[in-house]
């Protein structure tokens, strides 16, 4: 593809790595393009933020694709992973060290595959004190970093699919199909808690964006060498 190409705006599929942010995504795409180009200026964002400890799909859109970021952020998502039920994180993930352990003798095949029930469909949930949500001008990751609470109202998302596909406890494999906003570590919270017992992830990929496939993704150096191959 030409300088021209980009300005003009492409929807790049990447497969994100584990640790990196999002936005250390885009911001390495931005440098090699301008590289590539050597362009001084290129509009790169990404359609809808993957925690740096989950991997998968990440719509980055270059140029005047830029305006369609919402229409894609919109889109049903699809996520599998791993929940890891008898202890919880503050973080709801591996980002925070476990803080509390829980009773797991209770919970059988049947419990875990029917407690699913409860959050399918339209459900209520609070999103993670360990998150990019903005109150007062501040990230919430950002006060609870630094110790502080904060009250988070909860919010309407809607869960179209949840199975159990893999138990092998304490590890728990699912396959969640959810829309814009909802958040996995939060279910994973949540689900331990009405198993009740405790829950947080331990693993998640991101697999797909509407029609969008991680199947089709580069990985971030495939994104390089296809820069180079161009030349």
């Amino acid at each position: 593809m030409t300088e021209e190409d980009y300005k003009n705006g492409q929807v790049l599929l990447i497969d994100k790595p584990l640790t990196w942010t999002s936005f250390q995504v885009v911001n390495k795409l931005r440098w090699e393009i301008k590289q590539r180009f050597n362009i001084k200026k290129i509009k790169v964002g990404h359609a809808g933020t993957l925690d740096p400890l989950a991997t998968g799909l990440l719509i980055i859109c270059t140029g005047k694709q830029t305006k369609q970021i919402d229409t894609y952020q919109g889109q049903i998502k699809e996520y599998t992973g791993t929940f890891t039920v008898g202890a919880t994180t503050p973080s709801y993930d591996l980002e925070t060290e476990v803080d509390k352990t829980f009773p797991t003798a209770h919970i059988t095949e049947e419990l875990l595959h029917e407690t699913t029930k409860q959050f399918t469909g339209e459900i209520q949930q609070k999103p993670p004190i360990f998150s990019a949500i903005k109150k007062d001008g501040k990230r919430l990751y950002e006060l609870a970093r630094k110790g502080e609470t904060t009250e988070i109202k909860a919010r309407t998302v809607t869960v179209a699919t949840f199975e159990i596909t893999k138990i092998n406890l304490p590890e728990v494999v699912f396959k969640i199909i959810c829309s814009k906003g909802t958040y996995i570590r939060s279910i994973a919270f949540d689900y331990g808690n009405a198993l009740k017992s405790g829950a947080h992830l331990s693993a998640l990929r991101r697999t797909k964006i509407g029609d969008f496939s991680v199947d089709d993704a580069l990985s971030v150096e495939g994104f390089v060498e296809s820069l180079k191959e161009d030349q």
